[in-house]
Order: structure tokens, then sequence, then C-alpha cells
């Protein structure tokens, strides 16, 4: 967890007593005080009581004062909670801080109103007849540290973090005097708030000697999960994990239904206690809370049974009856395990969370520094916060991702202006966002800084220069705000410039720090920068020595990070920024290489190393790496010829973008065409005043670069990516656009057609059916899609409402072909014959030909990929070429359906005929696995659902912990490319000349969003596999109970191939090829459901909301490719388990190759898709994968998987060409299956 910040003081007993409550059950908390007040009715009098009779101003609604004037009132409460079975009661001081007692002048009596409260509640607790626990309640105040009250005056607060620590230290001080058990800072909006209180607490624990058990709770704004001030539930935990939290929760602010997606959240996040106490509902028109103690107690004992609580009570609305509901709900349910994950990396915040990844280096911003940039020390100097705000804003749309500021300069008070600028900086949530790196020489600077930050920032940064004493008494005080440390590689004899010297300080600041409890993983790094080429021979190897101190710090203190100013190393060169930006970009290179985590660099200026001419790439190195004596002379004599280019002004013209000095039509087109945005606002103004209206716009160089697009997309000239990209341009200009458009222009566009598009009922897989939308519509054509599993009658509506002049289905699953043909029906039923298009990877020309096209009165065509559908839909819709067109498909078609008929026609033979020619198998009895059973496997998160929710695990069943990154090495590339109509075998399609560089750029692209989903967890593997001992009957398998499961006897039933292509040629069926045991009574059989879909459709939702159409398609495919490594995965693990293998760690799997195939239900080799039905229950995998099957049997999420494990070395993959009606009724016979439901699966392999 974060840093220890109670190393010497001693705990409270209440640590131990709750965490040995809390490893036994769900612990209960109390209900709200303010509620259950107000509904008392209670006057002046009571609020004033004798204490306060001459009080000048009103009391009531100050509940905390009760405490001291109505002390009866407060203790019924407790008593009330106490009975109804909460094990924790929280003080009535939810307003007992000077802030919110001001409102009532009543600040002074602060400490008394605490110790009051704290000692009423005590005095409940030790009268009762079992472990109560008194939680100091404090509120958030009613003022925000980091939430600007005036817009006209961003850079000012309501309140300071000073004085916010004054007024919860004052209050804790009350509560922890008055005994209480631990503290609660809760119903939190603003984090910096409770940074303060936080920080308050370690003060008081540290006065008084001793620690309490300190809990957060929070309140978030809305559906998007983010606190009132922005920040993310990740990011508020980064924020202040410093602290140790004993539990975090959500409180206040919806009721228990809204909850649970955040409750989630944070129980796949924290390590600590997670607790939860909404509302009873959301209050009516009346102000009365709607959800009853019944209602409220269900919803959250559904939590309970997901494992997702420890602490459990209610907020506002809620009563004793609730909590004695939600006691009884939850009495028998077992708590959340308390996880045990230890922080390994680096992790930051602003108001979304950023961690550090091994490989992945991090941009912090450098222009936001008086140092680095004339342009931001004007404005700072100025006071124009606002123009130096668009310089912040500039560097992260640019790629920062932290951004360092630094206002030292001699001339202004650097501390105020730290502050101002930061509160400036920070109201904007396109900067907010990142976290902040504070640099300053000056410890009040440094200080002022931290205090605005309502995430965890850095500082940059302390060294030895001053001593060990004042070096250490700095670095706590920067743990106590929560922030990570740069440590510069400098001491009392000053910066360290020799490899030798940096090390000898590094090693020693290191040992300082983690002997004092700082944990390494907050410490970054920077073994200093200085420049090169500047003729002085001592300063020759300052790069080099810096590349080595990296590697040596990674080497040898592997949790540290490394950081570092980039652009110092080029100063020599300053006046020549063409030399300065390639020079950088070299540097960084090859530091990255040696494992530089984070660099201050302007992110905007890096080049890609490979992007930089050869000659002064090689230049750069050699002066970099001393290699030659006259190095800068030559390096020198080269950049005489290179162009200037200015400092500090974008509109600078680079050589690479000679494309701006064209007319405004060709600017457009070669932005929509190479996916450039950052132009286009400018440009769409520019080109309003020379055309009509927007729609002029789009239907001229917008419409004229989108078929360009197209053409070229057509002639294999463009990508699918680079089509994609485009259109997320286009996308873009046309949102630009939007608020220029007049509505009653909404619809005048010029289209090539309207086309309808759906993936058909039954089938949720909608990856290629997007990727189509996307073509059609960079083509000019207007797309309505209707998306995923939609009826026929729906789809028939449809077209008939948007009077579309085509109608596109799409399916992956083997019963989508018959819902297709349902689908054709259902249009001529409604008297629609506009052309119909075929496509999906279930569909072929073949079935398309033989099942649809016989049943539709319109053209039918199949469309075999995006490339195709252009091409096929110009045709279909012109009126020339239409006519001649459809006449040749269908004269096609015709011909295949002669061909099929009559070579099947002659070929089924009689299945008793088919029994007797079984698949020729070497080995038949192999050899009996060395485990059977069942194995889980699925993240540390899913693992611990499973395990915390009521749930049937069978005795012996396997727990195997993976994560995202164990699958990666799996995924198959060439098929991930193939997707996008890349043609090609990875990795020689990397160097293929005609589409190399394309899928050089998706695969880069693919890698990146890959790691993100990865490190930020956004998709969440989980399966079940299992090994049974079955007993085969001809093409039936029995899976008997062994061990206690199943718990009844299951089957499994198969089809035999009765189409032999010669009289020698065997009809294998998949039980042919079990391996039986020694005695030959037993087969063995495997069993496997997967997913690597869970999170794939918020993350999907998140895209389609920033409308990236790329990124969207990206995830999907990605996501069913994991599906498809998950599956790789597994069968290596089945074999090494079948086989006796070790297999710890999970990466000796990549060195086995599985034995046998994995055959999956629904494709011709067993194609009844309802056998999948069989297969939930053998392996519980609704219960322990999370995976459903719809009532077509697909499988949600959709990037999932389910099969058997054939282990046996002679079993291989074929496909059943022809079912007889003898083998129909016969398996209808021996499943209970109607013949009907059957024949809608294997329709396609039927002989009459």
């Amino acid at each position: 967890m974060g840093t220890p910040l109670y190393q010497n003081l001693p705990k409270h007993k209440s640590f131990e007593q709750l965490e040995a409550l809390l490893e036994s059950r769900i612990v209960l908390l109390d209900g709200p005080k303010g509620t259950m007040i107000q509904a008392m009715g209670l006057t002046e009098i009571d609020f004033h009581g004798e204490i306060f009779s001459t009080h000048p101003s009103t009391l009531k609604g100050n509940n905390d004062i009760l405490n001291l004037t109505r002390p009866d009132i407060v203790k019924l409460i407790h008593q009330q909670h106490v009975d109804a079975g909460a094990d924790i009661i929280g003080t009535n001081t939810f307003n007992a801080n000077r802030i919110s007692q001001a409102d009532y002048r009543t600040e002074a009596f602060v400490y008394q109103i605490n110790v009051a409260g704290a000692r009423i509640a005590k005095e409940v607790a030790s009268a009762a007849n079992r472990p109560i626990f008194v939680a100091g309640t404090i509120g958030p105040t009613n003022k925000s540290a980091s939430i600007a009250t005036d817009p006209q005056r961003p850079h000012q607060r309501s309140v300071t973090f000073k004085e916010l620590v004054e007024a919860y230290k004052e209050q804790i001080l009350g509560l922890v005097d008055g005994g209480v058990d631990l503290l609660l800072i809760e119903t939190i909006f603003d984090s910096l708030n409770a940074k303060a209180a936080a920080f308050a607490a370690t003060e008081v624990f540290s006065e008084r000697g001793l620690q309490l058990p300190l809990c957060f709770s929070v309140t978030v704004s809305d559906k998007s999960g983010r606190l009132l001030n922005g920040q993310t539930l990740k990011a508020f935990w980064y924020a202040i994990q410093h602290t140790e939290p004993f539990a975090i929760g959500l409180n206040c602010g919806m009721g228990p239904d809204q909850m649970r997606p955040f409750l989630q959240e944070l129980s796949n996040i924290v390590p600590c206690y997670t607790m939860c106490y909404p509302n009873a509902g959301l209050p009516d028109i009346t102000g009365r809370y709607t959800l009853d103690p019944k209602q409220m107690a269900h919803a959250l004992s559904e939590y309970a049974k997901e494992g997702l609580l420890n602490i459990v009570g209610g907020c506002c609305g809620s009563t004793p009856a609730h909590i004695k509901a939600i006691s009884e709900a939850v009495k028998n349910l077992s708590p959340r395990p308390k996880p045990i994950s230890p922080q390994t990396r680096l992790t930051l915040s602003g108001l979304e969370p950023l961690e550090l990844i091994e490989g992945q280096f991090v941009n912090i911003g450098e222009r936001t520094n008086v140092a680095g940039s004339a342009q931001f020390a004007r404005l700072i100097k100025s006071g124009d916060y606002e123009g130096a705000l668009r310089i912040a804003r500039q560097q992260v749309e640019n790629g920062a991702q932290i951004i360092d500021v630094c206002v030292d300069d001699p001339m202004i008070d650097s501390a105020r202006v730290m502050q101002e600028f930061l509160h400036t900086a920070l109201s904007d949530p396109a900067v907010a966002k990142v976290p902040v790196m504070i640099d300053s020489s000056s410890w009040n600077v440094i200080e002022s800084g931290l205090q605005c930050l309502p995430g965890k920032g850095i500082v940059n940064s302390i060294s030895l220069k001053d001593g060990p004493e004042e070096f250490l008494r700095r670095a706590k005080l920067i743990q106590r705000y929560g922030a990570a440390i740069v440590v510069m590689a400098m001491d009392e004899h000053g910066q360290a410039e020799t490899f030798e010297r940096k090390i000898q300080i590094i090693k020693r600041a290191y040992e300082l720090l983690t002997s004092a409890g700082v944990l390494p993983q907050n410490i970054i790094f920077d073994p200093n920068v200085f420049a090169v080429g500047t003729g002085d021979e001592k300063q020759k190897h300052y790069a080099a020595d810096f590349i080595r101190a990296v590697k040596w710090i990674k080497d040898h203190l592997p949790l540290c990070a490394t950081s570092g100013g980039i652009s110092n190393v080029s100063y020599a060169f300053k006046g020549n920024n063409a030399v300065r930006h390639a020079m950088n970009s070299v540097f960084l290179y090859h530091a990255i290489k040696a494992g530089l985590d984070m660099g201050i660099v302007n992110a905007g200026q890096i080049q890609l190393y490979d992007d930089i001419p050869a000659q002064l790439r090689e230049l750069i190195e050699d002066v970099l790496f001393a290699r030659k004596p006259d190095a800068v002379d030559q390096l020198l004599e080269y950049a005489r010829n290179l162009p200037t280019i200015q400092k500090d002004k974008q509109e600078t013209v680079h050589p690479s973008e000679n494309w701006r000095q064209g007319s405004i039509e060709s600017r457009l087109e070669y932005a929509i065409m190479h996916a450039i945005t950052e132009y286009l606002e400018t440009d769409l103004q520019e080109a309003l005043q020379h055309y009509k209206d927007p729609i002029s716009i789009i239907e001229g160089p917008l419409m004229s670069a989108m078929n360009r697009v197209g053409d070229l997309f057509a002639n294999g000239k463009m990508f699918l990516p680079q089509v994609v990209k485009a259109a997320r341009a286009m996308r873009h200009a046309v949102t630009i656009l939007e608020s220029h458009l007049q509505a009653k222009h909404s619809s005048n566009y010029t289209r090539r057609g309207k086309i309808v598009l759906a993936t058909v009922k039954g089938d949720v897989h909608d990856i290629g059916k997007n990727i189509v939308a996307t073509v059609l519509k960079c083509n000019g054509f207007e797309v309505i899609d209707l998306g995923i599993m939609v009826p026929a009658d729906q789809i028939a509506q449809a077209v008939k409402q948007y009077h579309a002049d085509m109608v596109g289905l799409s399916g992956l699953i083997t019963p989508s072909l018959e819902e297709m043909a349902k689908t054709a029906e259902e249009l001529v039923r409604n008297q629609i014959d506009v052309p119909l298009l075929i496509g999906g990877a279930a569909t072929s020309k073949l079935y398309t030909a033989i099942k649809i096209a016989p049943r539709y009165k319109g053209p039918v065509v199949h469309v075999p990929d995006a490339s195709k559908a252009v091409p096929v839909a110009n045709s279909l819709l012109d009126p020339n070429e239409r006519q001649t067109f459809w006449n040749r498909i269908r004269s096609e078609y015709q011909s295949l359906q002669e061909q099929f008929f009559s070579r099947f026609g002659r070929k089924c033979i009689p299945i008793q005929d088919a029994r007797a020619r079984p698949a020729k198998i070497t080995q038949p009895n192999f050899t009996s696995p060395k485990w059977h059973g069942l194995a889980i496997l699925g993240t540390p998160a899913h693992i611990q659902k499973i395990s915390s929710a009521s749930v049937h695990v069978p005795v012996g069943t396997l727990i195997i912990k993976i994560t995202l990154s164990d699958l990666i090495p799996y995924l198959n590339w060439t098929a991930f490319l193939n997707a996008w109509e890349l043609q090609g075998s990875y990795p020689a399609i990397l160097e293929d000349p005609s589409v190399g560089l394309e899928a050089q750029r998706l695969y880069s692209d693919a890698q990146a969003l890959l790691q993100q989903m990865a490190h930020q967890n956004l998709l969440h593997p989980a399966g079940v596999i299992g090994v049974f001992p079955a007993i085969v009957n001809h093409e039936e398998i029995t899976i008997p109970p062994s061990n206690g499961w199943p718990q009844q006897p299951l089957k499994l039933h198969f089809f035999r191939e009765q189409g032999p292509k010669s009289d020698s040629e065997p009809c294998p069926c998949l039980t042919d090829f079990l391996p039986r045991d020694n005695s030959g009574t037993y087969a063995y059989v495997g069993a496997f459901a997967l997913t690597a879909g869970h999170g794939l459709s918020q993350l999907i939702e998140t895209y389609a909301t920033q409308n990236d159409t790329y990124l969207s398609l990206m995830a999907e495919v990605l996501s069913d490719r994991l599906a498809e490594a998950f599956s790789e995965f597994a069968h290596r693990l089945v074999t090494a388990l079948w086989l006796g293998i070790p297999f710890d760690p999970l990466s000796k799997l990549q060195n086995l190759k599985p034995i046998g195939i994995r055959p999956a239900a629904g494709y011709p080799i067993w194609p009844d898709h309802s056998e999948k039905d069989t297969l939930w229950k053998l392996l519980s995998v609704k219960q322990l994968a999370g995976i459903e099957l719809t009532e077509t049997f697909m499988m949600i999420p959709a990037s999932s998987v389910c099969g058997l494990y054939i282990i046996h070395p002679a079993a291989h993959y074929f496909n059943i060409n022809a079912i007889g009606q003898d083998q129909l009724t016969e398996y209808c016979t021996r499943s209970g299956k109607k013949k009907e439901a059957v024949v809608r699966f294997i329709q396609p392999f039927m002989i009459s």
C-alpha cells in the first residue's frame, strides 16, 4: 500500500478487534443522525438549551450542538441503532468543525462538541452486551479547496488547505480525546478536503502517540462515478493511499441500486476493507426517501452475495428499521476477503489515474516552466494565468501525461504564484486530468504547490545538498502530502557529473529514504542531464553517463523510477532548434532503451527516431557517446544547412507540413485522408467564408476527401485502419460544422444510397458489421445501424421507416444463417424487395445461394469482406448496371445449387455403415490424465468475487490466478491483421512492400491499446476448465459423477459424418478420438468456457462517447483475439495438468505444445449449438465465469469461447458435410430434443 506514516506509533486496540470481526462476517454501520433528528420536530429551545440560552443567532439545524444541549436525544439515536444490530456507531459530529460552525457563530465550541459527541457514543457502546465500536464522524465542511466558486476568478478558493487542516485538527483532537475507536472521513466530494483531513489526522496521531484506523467514504456526483471535483475513484484512491486507509467506501448521493458499479470498481481497486452506506433510495417530490427497509436490505444483500462488502449501513433516509433489516439480510453472507495486493509500481493521479508501466515512457510537459519557455515566463510575470493555462493545455494535447510546473523567479512571489496558477490550471478539466510535478528549488514553493493538488503529484526535487537531516525532514513531509519524490543526484559536495558519483549518491539516498519508511516505488531518481557538445573535454561523457546511471538504477533498484530533464542535453546548440529537437529525440530514444521511465520534454517536439535523417542521427550519436574527437564540429557543419525552427510558435512551418500551404480544399482533403484533426477547426472556419453553407463544405471538399479514401481503399492503395482513422477525422469535421447547420438543412446531404445494417437475432457479434458500416459511410452511403440481436420484424420495419435502398445482414454463428433466411422471408411478407447483402464469418456464397436466395424476391448477394461492400452496393444501385450485375450473380448461384445437390444427393450412407468406418486411431489408449476435475481461471478480483459469493465450488477445484498480460503472448497477430483485411502472415507482413507500413502502424496502435487494457484492467479474463471421465456410446458420451461432480450424469451428443468422398474414406465423429483408460472402460474429455469480454462494453461505450470508431473497433477485434489467445493458453494448461507437468510460473506454458484439438459447439465439427447448455451445467459456467447463454445459445459477453479438449495426439479437425435423416432421428431420440430445434442448427449439413 502507500507510504507508512506511522512507523513508530503504536496502534489502537480497535485495529486488531475490528480486523478479527471483519474477517468473520460483514460488519454493520449505523444510520444517519441528521434525518432522524429532523424527523423529531425539535425547536430552537432544544438547540439552544441552557448553555446557549443567550446565544445571539439561530441554532436550529445545527445538529452537532445537540451533543451539548440535548445529549439524551443523541444517546437515544445511538441506542436504537445498537439495538438494530449496528456494530459501529458514528458520532454526531458531521459538521463539528470550525468552518461549518461559523454559520452559527459557535466555532469556539468545536472541541467541546466533538469530545461530548465521542463520549455519548462511547457510553452507549460500553453498556452493550457485545463489542460496539465508535467512529469519529468527519464531514467535508461546506467549502471546497479545489473547486473555484467564482468562474471569473479561477485562481481563488473559498478555503485554503491550511485552513482546512487547522479546522480538521481541532475536530479530530476532540474526537480522539473523547475516546473514539476509529475515524471516518465521509461524504467526500472533494479529494483535496479529504487529504487535508487525513493530513490533520496524522498530525493528531503523532501528537497523541497513537494511530487509529482511518476510513474514507466518497460521494459520487452522477452516473459517471466521479467526485464533484471530477476525480475518478481510482484517481482518488491513488491520492489517499499513502494514509494506509483501514476502509474505503461510498455513501450518500444515491440509493443502493445506483451505487453498484462504483462499489464494484472500488472493490476491484483497493486492498483494504470496503464499505457502503447509501441513502434509502432517492427522495420523492415530498422529500421522503423511497426505499423501505425490506427493499434496501435486499439491494445491499445482493452486493454482499457478489463479494463486494465488508462494512454496510445506511445514510440519508434510513432508520434503525433499515439497519435491522440489513443486518438480517447479510448475517449469513460471507464478507469480501481483504485482498493482498502490494503496490509494486509508482501510481499518480490528477482527476484521472496514471500508473507507471514497465517499458512505457511517460512524457512530462516542460513548457509550463519559466526557465524552459520564454512565453510562459512572460505570461506568469504579467499575471496572465489564462494565457499560461493555454500552454499547459497545449502540453497535454500534445501528449504530456504529467505537467511540470516551475515558477521560480526572483522578481515574483513564487509561492503565491504557484498556488494561483495551479488553482487556475486545475480548474480546467483538460489539464486537471493529469498529475502535476511541482518543480522548485524553494521548499516554501514546493509546499504551497502540494497544498493545491487534489490528486497524487510529484515533487521535483529534493537532494542531499543540505545534509541528510533536512533531506529526510522534507521527504517525510512530502509523504504526508501524498506525493512521489524526485531525488537529484546531488549532495553536500555538489551535483554528480560522473557515473561513479551519480551511483554513489543515489545508493546513499536510497538507503536513507527506505530506512525512514519511504517506499521505493515512490522514489524517482534523476541522475542529472547535462549539456554535451560544449567543447569542454570533461563534459563529453555527460550523456553516456546519464544513460549508464539509468540502466544501473533499473538493474539494482528495480522498484524505483527514473527521470530527467531531456532538453538539457542539447543546451549547447541553443539557437539551432532543428538540431536541438533531433538531439533531444535521439538522446531520449537511447535513455528509454536503458530504462528511463519518464522525462521532462516538450512532447510536441519529440520526433520518431527513424524519422530523423540517418546522417543527422549518426552525427548526433557521435556527440552523445563521444565516438569521434571532431563529432561536434561535424554536427555543426551539417546543421548549417538545416531549416530554422522558431521557438514557442506552433504556426511555424515544418518541412513535413508543406501541405498547409495549399488551397483550403486541398488542406481539408489532406487532413481527412491523413486523419489530422489539429487544424480542422481553423480550416473549417476559413471554408465557411468561401462556401454558402456548411452542407456545401460537407458535400464538397469533405465528401471529395472521403470519396478519394473510398477509391484508394477499393484499389488496394489504402488500408482499413487508415480508412477508419479517416472516418474518425471526417466525423470530427462534421461535429465542428454541426453548430452552423440549420435544422431544416439537416437532411439535405447528397448520398449514394441508404442502407439498413443489422446483426440478426440471436447473434451478438458486430465487428464485421461495424467495419462495413464505416467503409460504406466513407463512400457516401447513409447507414442506419440497428445493432445486434435484431429480430426480423424490426429489420423489415426499419427498411420501411427509412425508405432504405438496401439491407445488410450480418452473423457469426451457424444459427444466424437460418435467422437470415427467416429475415428474407419476413422482408418478402412486408413486400420488400430491395437488394439484400449477406455477410459475416458464418456465411458463405454457397449457403447464400442454396438457403437464402430462393426465399427472397429481390437480389441477394454474398459480400465476403468490407472491401467488396462498396462495389457491390454501387452495382446494385446503379440503374444502368443493376440488372446485368444481378443476372450474373443469379446465374452463378444457380450453378452452385446444381453442383451442391448433385454432389450430395448420391453420397449419404446409412448411419450404421458410417459407424463401421470410424476414424483410424493409433495409440487408442494414449495416456490417462494425471488430473481431472474443475479449475477456475481469472484475475485476482474475479477469484475473490467467486470465493466471496454464495457459489457452489466443488471440493478440489483448482484456483489459477491470471491477468490479461498472461494471455498476450498467445495472441494470433496474423488473425488480428487479417481482421482488418491486411492479408499476410505475421511477422512477415510487417515488411510487405504493399501493406507493411500500414500493418506496422496498426500493430503499434494495437500494442499500445493492449498495454493500456492490461495495465488499467480494462478487460477482465475469466473462465472455467475441466477434465472428466466419460463413457462412450457411439456418438454420445455420458459423464458420471466423480468426486461429487457433476451432481448428476450429463450427456453430450455429437454427429458422425455420413458423406464420405470414397468407399475407403472414414466417417469420423469426435467420440472416436477420446483417449481411453487402460481398462477401456472410461474415456476422458476436457471442456472449457472462457471470456476476455468482461469490461468490453464499457470500453466501447467510452470510445463511442468520444466518437472514436477506430479505437472502438480496435478494442473489439483485440478482445476477440484475446478470447482465442485465452483458449490457446488454457489448452496448454490442460495439457500440463493432463501430463502432470509443473506450470508455475505460468510463462512456462509458452514452451509447451498443446496436445489434441479443442472443437467448439456450433462449428461444422460439432454443429449443434444447443449442446452448450450441457457444457454450462458441466462447468457451472455462469456462476464460475460470469458467461451467460442467450435463448439462441450465444455467449455474453461476445468475446467468449467454449468447447471441448480432445487430448489425444491423433485427434484432428474435420468437418461434418452430410447428416442423414436416419442419424437425425436417432440423435433426437437419444437426446430428447425436438427435430425442428436440432434442424435449426444443422440445416446446412442435412441431406434429404
